[in-house]
């Protein structure tokens, strides 16, 4: 490894150690190299990054960065995500076409979901579909595409597509994070293209998430508040943030 492309590794690395990731058309903008070239870098030091839909980030990444792991985050604040979801069910319609996201907190939804009313689910993880296929008088459409074992889900372009012809009557929106001037957030890569799809083309969109994703920014900024309908929480979130985030709170 010649002295110049140590250097390149190290600025790499301390830069990822304050952002968690970085897209490789700015990596090669911080070293002033070819995008070939940090990916020959990054390719030669396999054990130091991972390089993932045209993003780098760190083998072991820092806490708030790609490190989401679904089984880690399955146990967190459980009654705080039923509560949330619970209150979201409520604004699920007699025929209703609607879209579940992946996460920990949707399912919950799913499992609120009434039964035998005509309702037609689209969804693109595998915890989700596993509790929709076992309500009764459901319609569920599985979206295809490369499996990503992070959110237990699947994505690619086809997806998109698919989405793109679909009508869907309401979206229920996950997300890892929501603050209030960056906008809403998420840990993987490959879930972004799919959520702002969604966000196209969904008639009402919802965004469901507990009172601990306020404040917090995770890796992957994918919409703003603004391009909600409302968004269901549960009670411990902080009232003062209905005046700011500029679309409808609910909280119970």
């Amino acid at each position: 490894m010649s002295i110049k492309s140590q250097d390149r590794i190290e600025a790499l690395t301390r830069n990822l150690e304050v952002s968690n990731v970085i897209r490789l058309k700015d990596a090669a903008d911080l070293l002033g190299v070819s995008e070939m070239t940090v990916r020959r870098d990054v390719a030669n030091c396999e054990n130091i990054f991972t390089y993932m839909g045209g993003y780098i980030t760190l083998k072991s990444p820092a806490a708030g960065g790609l490190g989401y792991i679904l089984d880690r985050e399955r146990g967190s604040h459980t009654d705080l995500k039923r509560t949330a979801c619970q209150i979201a069910a409520r604004y699920v319609k007699p025929g209703d076409t609607i879209f579940l996201d992946c996460g920990t907190t949707i399912p919950y939804l799913a499992n609120a979901l009434p039964e035998n009313r005509d309702i037609t689910a689209i969804c693109y993880s595998i915890n989700v579909a596993e509790i929709l296929c076992k309500k009764p008088g459901l319609r569920v459409i599985m979206l295809g595409g490369m499996y990503h074992a992070s959110s237990a889900s699947f994505a690619d372009s086809n997806s998109v597509n698919a989405i793109l012809n679909l009508n869907i009557n309401t979206a229920f929106m996950s997300a890892g994070g929501v603050n209030i001037s960056r906008g809403v957030s998420c840990s993987n890569p490959h879930e972004v293209d799919i959520k702002q799809a969604v966000l196209e083309t969904a008639a009402n969109k919802i965004l469901v998430v507990d009172s601990t994703k306020f404040n917090v920014i995770k890796p992957m900024l994918f919409a703003k508040l603004e391009q909600f309908d409302m968004i269901c929480t549960d009670p411990k979130c902080d009232p003062e943030l209905a005046t700011k985030t500029g679309c409808p709170l609910i909280t119970q």
